[in-house]
């Protein structure tokens, strides 16, 4: 399950986003309006956590664009606007639960396990790539129906590859992938995770391939396609 933090606090979104990846789901954090819009646009989430008052904006255009975008993911707003009238405007405006900080991060914790229970998650797309599948809600991919195991990062990093199947994915989008794992990120450790899923594709036979696009970054593509590219 994959989680968006938007949260301009560093030391709460600092210790948010390390409550959040050790119970198992990988966050990626966002400390403005526009940085929320870029990270949204980019990659797919299953839940938002949500402040409403960020340094560019307020956090309620978010939550607009979102449901103008017939986007559903469920949206937790966490916010020091504790009054009722506050709460129902940001209900009816399409929040599925509401927070009011300072909270403990057991009743956090609670209200995602809560909100990625929901129905609707069961419904989200499942990505599909050739003879490739990744459910991201459920955190699996497959190849022809059978299971391939994968690291949590790598299976990042591919989901990010799928949603733009067939379009250049920048060396930068995969970095910020990366960081929510915590490990280096560098040019050499992007490469070498990418080698490690290329391999793993191959072995599994998957019909898709990983190419590296000269100066641009990544493309997931039909395997021996003709886009200009190195191995």
């Amino acid at each position: 399950m994959r989680i968006l933090l938007v949260e301009d606090n560093p030391k709460l979104s600092s210790l948010l986003l390390k409550l959040l990846t050790e119970h198992g789901y990988a966050a990626d954090l966002a400390g403005t309006v526009e940085e929320a819009r870029e990270s949204l646009a980019m990659a797919g989430y299953d839940l938002v956590i949500l402040d409403l008052t960020l340094p560019d904006g307020d956090g309620h255009s978010v939550l607009r664009m979102l449901r103008a975008a017939g986007q559903d993911m469920p949206v937790l707003v966490a916010t020091a606007r504790g009054d009722v009238t506050e709460r129902v405007r940001t209900l009816d405006k399409g929040a599925d639960d509401y927070l009011v900080k300072p909270f403990s991060p057991e009743e956090l914790l609670a209200r995602v396990r809560a909100l990625l229970r929901r129905p609707h998650q069961a419904l989200q797309p499942v990505l599909t790539a050739g003879n490739l599948a990744l459910d991201p809600a459920q955190g699996t991919v497959c190849v022809d129906g059978v299971p391939m195991e994968i690291p949590r990062r790598e299976m990042a990093m591919l989901e990010v590859l799928m949603r733009r199947y067939g379009t250049v994915v920048s060396r930068t989008a995969l970095e910020e992938t990366s960081t929510t794992f915590g490990a280096e990120v560098t040019p050499n450790a992007i490469e070498a995770a990418i080698s490690r899923l290329r391999r793993r594709l191959e072995q599994h036979q998957a019909t898709v391939a990983v190419a590296t696009m000269r100066g641009l970054g990544y493309i997931l593509a039909e395997r021996g396609g003709s886009a200009s590219a190195s191995p």
